[in-house]
């Protein structure tokens, strides 16, 4: 088995993530394979944000903001947890999906598209020693939020990819049988 279909085969999301995360150089690198995914038409239906630093504080700020504009009596412990949410990783990226009219290409296929950058981001990262993990929640969903990143009304979240150096060993993911999951017609 190469060692490329073996890194696939136990890459697994990491949860806890703590600096460093990868330098802009690194980051180059990783945001060069995410342009590689599949593209029906060359769109090019997807652009990404990155949230670092202080920036992500302000951030935790927007998503506090939504959570109350949401969910009026939220309480202190639900405001904290989405306040402090983009500190659980030194680098967020958001993945955002352009949508455009095109006549041979649905806005599912652009939104799939965005998703391939997604993974190729996480596979990316974690193939240059970091790690990563792909967080949605109703932040990604709240035109509030997706307002105060600068999105187009034509413009969604796929996802946060909250990207750093994996705290502890990778957890242990149970092998599925691909007898459960493939079929021939």
């Amino acid at each position: 088995m190469s060692d490329i279909l073996r890194f696939l085969q136990h890459r697994n999301s990491a949860p806890k993530l703590i600096e460093p995360a990868p330098s802009a150089t690194q980051m180059q690198e990783i945001f060069r394979a995410a342009l590689r995914v599949p593209d029906h038409s060359w769109l090019r239906p997807w652009r990404f944000i990155t949230i670092d630093g202080d920036r992500r504080e302000a951030f935790g700020e927007v998503l506090e903001r939504s959570l109350v504009q949401r969910q009026p009596n939220a309480d202190a412990t639900a405001r904290n947890r989405a306040r402090n949410a983009p500190l659980r990783a030194p680098l967020l990226i958001v993945v955002v999906a352009k949508l455009s009219e095109h006549p041979k290409v649905p806005a599912i296929e652009q939104r799939l598209s965005a998703g391939c950058a997604a993974q190729a981001i996480l596979l990316a990262a974690e193939a240059s020693g970091y790690a990563g993990i792909w967080r949605t929640g109703e932040p990604a969903f709240d035109r509030q939020v997706m307002n105060s990143l600068g999105l187009a009304a034509t413009e969604e979240i796929i996802g946060f990819l909250y990207v750093g150096t994996r705290a502890g060993a990778a957890k242990t993911i149970p092998q599925l049988d691909t007898a459960d999951f493939v079929s021939s017609w």
